[in-house]
């Protein structure tokens, strides 16, 4: 068996509003900078639904309910030798005042204002993916 080299599991979700409109991370970290889902890292022995939920309060102060699994996403740094692996869900529901953190600004946006921002790699695709069966 050839030995696949490490993997690091990961998180977005996308919430969505009945207005089209849905939610975006303007990210300041120069690794992945540009508009994209808030999410982030599962962490050791966590639950991966546990991790969403995590992740979207801490980014976004919004308590994510019911997030519905869509898909994932890999990238392959073969330079690292290391596989991301970014399991996408999507909610309709949550609770909470929303506020930005030191990860980025966070704000709803529509699919035709995109233009007007710098998008994160592959930002486009993950929109696809999650948005999947969505009017947006």
């Amino acid at each position: 068996m050839k030995k696949t080299g490490n993997i690091i599991l990961t998180n977005m979700c996308m919430l969505y509003r009945k207005d089209g409109s849905f939610l975006v991370e303007n990210r300041k970290k120069q690794d992945w900078p540009g508009l994209n889902f808030p999410g982030g890292h599962v962490e050791k022995d966590e639950s991966i639904l546990h991790s969403v939920i995590r992740e979207i309060q801490e980014e976004t102060g919004l308590t994510v309910e019911d997030p519905e699994f869509v898909s994932y996403y890999k990238w392959n740094l073969s330079k690292e030798g290391v596989r991301h692996l970014c399991l996408l869900f999507r909610a309709s529901k949550w609770s909470g005042e929303l506020h930005s953190s030191k990860e980025g600004e966070v704000f709803f946006i529509t699919k035709n204002d995109l233009a007007s921002y710098p998008l994160a790699t592959d930002f486009e695709k993950i929109l696809a993916i999650c948005a999947k069966g969505l009017t947006i």
